[in-house]
């Protein structure tokens, strides 16, 4: 399933793959990772942003002018995130400012690093070090080498991956519905 997206974008089956889900605005974000690609000096890593929205054009200006139009690929409106998850090898949420994000928490479940701006909501998901890394929200050198330490290091992508999947269970369905249960519990009685 890996090699599946690779052949869809017609690069070459070793490419190390970024993923970001989100509307193309500037709360998004996804400008930093375009300019933190271009820092990155390396052809084998490209960045696929899943999501439309009224930033598209600037997106790709940016990453012509970057000289990184090769290496980013703009999805569009995407049906099959869970599938698309399991085609990459890093996710990056960059945004500005955030709820508790579905498509983190979705990102975990699959088992991916993660690279995060540290704000709100992330920070309650991502454990620095341990799932991924947090990141200054606009910091496009900040983005650049969590991504090298990622792809460097074996070992730690994989401890990532098993803590994430095992992190994310505290949020799933039937934990909360216990939680919430407990807590009308205690102001009913």
């Amino acid at each position: 399933m890996q090699q599946e997206l690779r052949k869809e974008l017609d690069i070459s089956l070793d490419t190390v793959l970024l993923l970001s889900v989100g509307e193309l605005n500037e709360n998004k974000n996804h400008s930093v990772v375009i300019k933190a690609l271009a820092e990155l000096k390396d052809s084998k890593i490209h960045y696929c942003i899943a999501g439309i929205g009224e930033l598209a054009d600037d997106l790709r200006i940016l990453a012509k002018n970057m000289g990184v139009e090769e290496q980013v690929h703009l999805l569009g409106y995407r049906n099959d995130i869970p599938e698309l998850l399991q085609k990459v090898d890093v996710y990056l949420l960059p945004s500005f400012r955030e709820g508790l994000n579905v498509s983190l928490m979705e990102a975990m479940a699959s088992g991916l690093p993660c690279i995060c701006s540290d704000i709100r909501g992330n920070s309650d998901l991502i454990i620095e070090g341990q799932g991924g890394f947090l990141t200054k929200k606009d910091d496009a050198a900040v983005y650049e080498d969590a991504v090298k330490k990622n792809l460097a290091d074996r070992e730690l992508y994989k401890r990532m991956s098993v803590y994430n999947r095992n992190r994310i269970m505290k949020f799933n369905k039937a934990v909360i519905a216990s939680k919430m249960r407990q807590i009308y519990k205690m102001y009913s009685d």
